[in-house]
């Protein structure tokens, strides 16, 4: 089993640097989910379930719209 570290440092608005032994990234947490330049998760509406990839950013926008439209019905 690897070592595994992460910390997020908030910045506000939702805005934040996510820091792990792989570098650096900015991130934007919505309520809808959570996209970084490198990879993005989106809320289900189902407690504890959330779908989480590494992709481009139209699929990211795809899932989001999917899951806003099953959350709202």
């Amino acid at each position: 089993m690897g070592f595994r570290f992460q910390k997020r440092i908030k910045l506000g608005g939702g805005l934040g640097l996510n820091i792990s032994k792989s570098g650096i990234s900015p991130s934007l947490r919505t309520k809808m989910g959570t996209f970084s330049s490198k990879k993005y998760s989106v809320k289900t509406g189902i407690p504890g379930v959330r779908y989480q990839s590494s992709g481009c950013l139209v699929l990211f926008v795809f899932t989001g719209l999917f899951a806003f439209l099953i959350y709202t019905l």
